[in-house]
């Protein structure tokens, strides 16, 4: 018998058993490792804080999604020993692999920077990648008076670039909504030269941010948290004061890769951005956080790189040369506030377009144009996560690779000589 092993049952682990089961020739099991009890759906983090969400719309049993069949272990992982093949576990057991699949996440790291974690770590200083956090920063917006609201990018790269500035825009339309955005300032403070990571987007969503009096502080990287004197202070010692800092900490990957030695400075794995195949490791294959793609850390990569990895996969275990089939595609909802969002899709090369998505000529869904069904959209991407992806279903009209149709590209004037 032979053993895929998965490392990791958040979303790409878990989609990517269920892509996988019933797939594999007879001869092969599957196994996967996590040491969690629950999966959370990590994009409802961002509604936790403002009570879009409750706190138990925001994760199920681990167990529920990992598909009969696939053998579940739950334990921590100690280290991975890839000349070996084989995975040792924490309590000093060892399993024997053929094939691995790494899908650990990334983490937030606030220990970093120096002060972040310090005494007023979830008192006045918040993240919401975390459930804790975004819980625990729920209870602070119920009961804070205003004042200065400070979100803060440590570095790049993060899970879901776009969230923090949804973060933003979301507070101010909550802060409308309670009555008091008269006593709030809203200051976004990044390391980026400016809010947006992709030029068309910017030029696009760059009005948001003044019409929604949010003031961006950029260039700014990040050296400590004061926490007496509540203010951030970057390595050329520009100050930034806070009431409330929320805060994106560094993101890392899964300390294992540091114990294993397959990981780069922040832990994250070398992996070939078009086969997702380890780069140290020929029978390794990574997805979704934990890999160095220079790509968006978000759900609906890995979904996409999970379709493109069974091909692989299957290919590996048949001998057959593997497909370079991934393009860094990426689509996400970007919520605006006042119940509206936007929609962007893009890839590796290729940045968010204007146009119809996913259906060319219909939409429903317009790219790159704020609109209520957008956010109608965002929301109902839950149902579709729990119910679709966790499962290993695609999504009808969107595929793997980005699609060119419904898009609409510059037209470029050309020269008659």
């Amino acid at each position: 018998m032979k053993n895929l092993l998965i490392l990791g049952a958040g979303s790409a682990g878990t989609m990517m058993a269920n892509h996988l089961i019933g797939k594999l020739p007879q001869e092969w099991k599957i196994t996967i490792v996590d040491q969690r009890e629950k999966h959370y759906y990590q994009p409802g983090f961002l509604f936790l804080p403002f009570r879009i969400y409750e706190p138990e719309d925001c994760f199920k049993s681990i167990t529920e999604y990992i598909p009969k069949g696939v053998e579940y272990i739950q334990q921590g992982i100690e280290q991975i020993i890839g000349k070996d093949n084989k995975v040792v576990l924490n309590d000093g057991t060892s399993i024997a692999y053929d094939l691995l699949i790494i899908a650990t996440g990334s983490r937030i790291a606030p220990e970093e920077v120096e002060g972040m974690s310090g005494p007023e770590w979830h008192q006045s200083v918040f993240d919401f990648y975390t459930f804790e956090g975004a819980h625990n920063l729920r209870e602070k917006l119920d009961n804070w008076d205003g004042g200065k609201l400070v979100v803060h990018i440590t570095e790049m790269p993060i899970k879901c670039p776009v969230a923090p500035l949804e973060f933003a825009f979301l507070a101010d339309s909550y802060f409308k909504s309670k009555g008091m955005r008269d006593r709030v300032t809203i200051d976004y403070v990044t390391p980026l030269d400016g809010a947006f990571t992709k030029p068309k987007a910017a030029s696009k969503l760059g009005y948001l941010l003044k019409e929604k009096g949010i003031n961006i502080v950029p260039d700014f990287a990040i050296a400590r948290v004061d926490n007496e004197n509540k203010k951030i202070v970057s390595w050329d010692e520009k100050e930034v004061p806070f009431d409330l800092l929320v805060t994106i900490p560094t993101n890392m990957g899964d300390d294992l890769m540091l114990r294993s030695g397959l990981g780069d400075d922040l832990n994250f794995v070398p992996t070939n951005k078009h086969t997702l195949q380890s780069e140290a490791f020929l029978n390794i294959f990574v997805l979704g956080d934990a890999t160095n793609l220079p790509t968006s850390k978000a759900g609906s990569v890995a979904h996409f790189e999970s379709e493109i990895l069974l091909k692989n996969i299957l290919r590996y275990i048949d001998g057959t040369p593997l497909v370079e089939d991934f393009d860094g595609h990426a689509n996400c909802f970007v919520e605006t506030g006042n119940g509206k969002a936007m929609l962007i899709d893009f890839n590796y090369d290729t940045e968010p377009l204007p146009g119809k998505f996913p259906i060319d000529g219909f939409g429903p869904l317009k790219l790159l144009e704020e609109n209520k069904l957008n956010h109608l959209g965002k929301l109902g991407f839950r149902w579709i996560y729990w119910n679709m992806l966790m499962k290993g279903l695609s999504i009808p009209f969107i595929t793997p690779q980005m699609s060119m149709k419904g898009k609409k590209t510059e037209k470029k004037e050309v020269e008659i000589i």
